[in-house]
């Protein structure tokens, strides 16, 4: 649709400057030429927008307010100089004033170009779902990110299902991490599918590893500049072993750390009144771990940490937690197997690298040696196939890293299998039917 308005918009600045050069009016007849032309435009965007969208949505917004400043002062100068501007309007003038009014324009509808108007999947379950969100505050732990003193806050976020018609019932409780400068509402269908069948999610934000937040006073908290670099250096193989060792613990061991305080928040009701209101119907007897990509890593850190964990589904990450030292050339991993079911959820060329690699491989070894371990894979899939973002936004996906695989499909079959492996965990329902690819 942005696409769409643009070029509606440049054929109409452009026609404007055709019209002044071909008649060559006077600057009267250019000023009332451009405010005719930019409420037409105005009018234009407003009824394609309205009847496609439903609405102006955030994608719109700054366009629409350029559209108004632009009309809006066009308007004022044709009311005032209409009568004094006499002369022949300038070709070079008419040329530049048409660049950047499409210049202008085009900045405007970035939003539009950049994000799609994606409004999440449908959901199969029987429950409508419900959300609900909070700041906890660990006074346990000083935020190492500031130098202010200030306590660690972790927003956490609940997708659960309505029960006010159905009566009260017991739900698992399933928490979710984000990836590297991810963000809570990265795989939001995953969670509604969830929720939507009976469970309650918690979604994290995990503040200065998260692409942005908020804390308790509102003050907008983005990516730590140093974790993004260390990130950019892993993934570039420019360092070494033995620094990826390092720097991985000390990302999984604040990761961990909040993931651990929200559980135990839960747990002991140390939360708001509203939020004890929802857990009245989470079994915190039944607890399930999911994340992506480094959030993965730290599900599965946790999950051989803590003795409530019931299962555990690693998408697309490397198990870093597992690796407790690099010697001799080699990672070592932990000799006692994994402890829970865990299932990694791979990309196409993820599980080439675990058939590949092997025993050198750390999930592969993982998984070979856990009590109950599982790998599954799509074919044509890349990292952010399984996140939301394909479908919130292609183009940043894309820059990201995206397969040929359908990106709506992809999400849907993940969601498929996440909801199947935790029935069968934490509820006990079905047999597990996931296939070794997809």
């Amino acid at each position: 649709m942005g696409f769409v308005l643009f070029g509606i918009f440049t054929v109409m600045e452009v026609g404007l400057l055709v019209w002044t050069l071909k008649k060559q009016g006077r600057k009267g007849d250019w000023l009332r030429n451009s405010t005719a032309v930019r409420a037409v435009e105005t009018a234009v965007f407003l009824l394609v927008v309205l009847l496609s969208e439903g609405g102006i949505s955030f994608r719109f917004k700054i366009c629409l307010l350029v559209l108004f400043l632009r009309l809006a002062v066009s308007l004022v100068f044709w009311l005032l100089k209409r009568k004094k501007a006499l002369g022949p309007k300038s070709k070079s003038g008419a040329a530049v004033s048409t660049c950047m009014g499409i210049l202008v324009l085009g900045i405007s509808l970035m939003p539009a170009f950049l994000f799609t108007g994606y409004a999440g999947l449908p959901t199969t379950g029987e429950y409508e779902v419900k959300q609900a969100s909070a700041i906890l505050v660990d006074e346990s732990r000083i935020e190492t990110f500031e130098s202010d003193g200030s306590f660690r806050e972790v927003p956490v976020y609940f997708y659960y299902p309505d029960t006010e018609n159905t009566g009260a019932e017991q739900f698992p409780l399933v928490l979710f991490s984000h990836g590297a400068f991810g963000y809570y509402q990265s795989n939001t269908s995953t969670y509604m599918e969830l929720a939507s069948h009976g469970y309650v999610v918690v979604s994290m934000d995990h503040p200065y590893h998260s692409f942005f937040t908020k804390d308790s006073d509102g003050k907008l908290i983005t990516v730590n500049p140093e974790f993004l670099n260390e990130v950019m250096r892993v993934d570039s193989d420019e360092a070494a072993p033995e620094e990826v060792q390092e720097i991985s613990h000390k990302w999984l061991e604040i990761r961990t750390a909040d993931m651990c305080f929200v559980l135990d928040s839960l747990e002991e009701d140390a939360v708001p009144s509203d939020i004890r209101t929802i857990l009245a119907n989470a079994d915190l007897e039944q607890i399930g771990l999911m994340g992506h990509s480094l959030g993965g890593a730290a599900s599965v850190q946790l999950g051989r940490d803590r003795e409530d964990i019931d299962a555990v589904i690693d998408i697309d990450g490397t198990m870093l937690g597992e690796r407790i030292a690099f010697e001799n050339g080699a990672y070592k991993h932990y000799e006692t197997p994994y402890p829970v079911p865990v299932l990694a959820l791979d990309n196409e060329e993820h599980h080439q690298v675990n058939m590949e690699q092997r025993e050198a491989y750390t999930n592969w070894y993982v998984l070979k040696h856990a009590k109950d371990g599982m790998e599954t894979w799509i074919s044509g899939s890349e990292h952010m196939n399984f996140t939301d973002l394909p479908l919130f936004s292609p183009i940043l996906a894309t820059k990201l890293g995206t397969g040929s695989r359908d990106a709506r499909e992809c999400v849907e079959i993940m969601n498929e299998i996440v909801l199947q492996y935790f029935d069968h965990y934490l509820k006990g329902k079905g047999e597990l039917n996931i296939k070794e690819s997809y």
